[in-house]
């Protein structure tokens, strides 16, 4: 039987023809069979390639240039499969992807393996009670693990953070204020010292509080004078943020409120600053990641001491920073045991303060 041909479609109908495989978009978001098996199998062979070449072949040896090989023959074996079967703008954007995301798995890694390379340090100090419950006072660096502790370094790191916040937060949303909502010739020169502030190093704000706090002013070295350093490389940090973070409140926000007739002031206080509460969070938990590992403005605007202070003044107040520095120059490998130990509680301290952070700005945000 004779097959029958399909009717020809009349000219100028409006039909438009079929597209071709080359001429159809291209699905970025699903991930297909193809794609699989082209990054495994190129990873694989990578692999074979390389570790013919590197230990059988040449005579190299190390694992980080086995890795940095192996990802590079990776990339180009993976070029070459996928120009195999698609155009030139999917092979970029393939090989794209493969970099950022090899980028992005190696500070992956970096930071995991830094996270749990300090807990495998530290875990037999980490077991102790007397770690948490004691000061260093009267233990020598050789001493066991089961005397001493780190509780005059933690309630120092509290204070010292708690009293540079208080200075810190509400002079760096103020400028913060200023500069996005007031504005002017003044605004300009306030971001011009708030951006040179940023880029202060930590060392000559804890000299400036020594030669104008300490010899000038004739204050004793203390948890006081080590939380003013502190404020100072806390307050840039927020007042940038925080611009920034107030910059992007929507601008029909304002003229609402102010159409209603509100008041400036109120419309910064109860529309700008609310609606920005989770983005001041994030500027307080960047000041605090850099404010809470700072050891060279605590060891000079107050210095390390093993008693446990809670007066700020008047007496040098350790902080868990610098019970680090001081515990890893001893040499003595329990006390670098403790310093590692330390270190995982600091750690702890920065993720709890950075979950509570974002847990209340966003029940703020909730509520509102």
């Amino acid at each position: 039987m004779a097959s029958i041909a399909p009717a020809a479609q009349p000219v100028g109908s409006g039909a438009v023809p079929p597209a071709s495989d080359a001429d159809r978009p291209r699905a970025l978001t699903t991930t297909t069979v193809d794609d699989v098996m082209s990054v495994v199998g190129s990873a694989v062979g990578a692999l074979g390639v390389v570790w013919i070449i590197f230990y059988r072949l040449l005579p190299l040896s190390g694992a980080l240039g086995f890795v940095i090989c192996w990802y590079t023959v990776f990339l180009a074996l993976y070029t070459g499969v996928t120009a195999m079967s698609h155009p030139r703008t999917a092979v970029v954007d393939r090989l794209a992807r493969a970099l950022i995301t090899g980028a992005a798995g190696i500070v992956g890694l970096a930071l995991v393996f830094t996270i749990v390379f300090t807990f495998v340090r530290g875990r037999h100090a980490l077991l102790h009670l007397n770690f948490y419950t004691k000061d260093a006072s009267g233990v020598s660096p050789t001493a066991p693990l089961n005397q001493g502790g780190i509780l005059h370094a933690i309630v120092g790191t509290f204070i010292e953070l708690a009293i540079a916040t208080a200075i810190s937060l509400p002079l760096g949303i103020g400028a913060a204020i200023y500069m996005s909502e007031v504005g002017g010739r003044l605004a300009r020169v306030v971001r011009t010292v708030v951006e040179a502030m940023t880029a202060l190093p930590d060392l000559v704000a804890g000299l400036f509080i020594y030669t104008t706090v300490i010899v000038a002013l004739r204050f004793e070295k203390g948890g006081l004078t080590a939380a003013l350093a502190l404020a100072i490389t806390m307050l840039p940090i927020i007042a940038r943020t925080a611009e920034v973070q107030l910059r992007i409140v929507p601008g029909g926000l304002r003229e609402a409120s102010l159409a209603l007739g509100s008041p400036k002031w109120r419309m910064v206080l109860q529309i700008v600053i609310p609606t920005a509460a989770t983005g001041l969070a994030t500027a307080l938990i960047l000041a605090f990641a850099r404010a809470v590992g700072e050891t060279a403005p605590v060891l000079i605007a107050s210095g390390a001491t093993p008693f446990l202070r809670f007066n700020p003044t008047g007496d040098p107040m350790n902080s868990l920073p610098l019970y680090i520095f001081t515990s890893v120059r001893t040499g003595e490998p329990l006390e670098i045991e403790r310093a590692f130990g330390a270190a995982c509680v600091l750690l702890t301290i920065v993720l709890l303060l950075f979950v509570a952070l974002r847990l209340l700005a966003r029940q703020k945000g909730t509520a509102r």
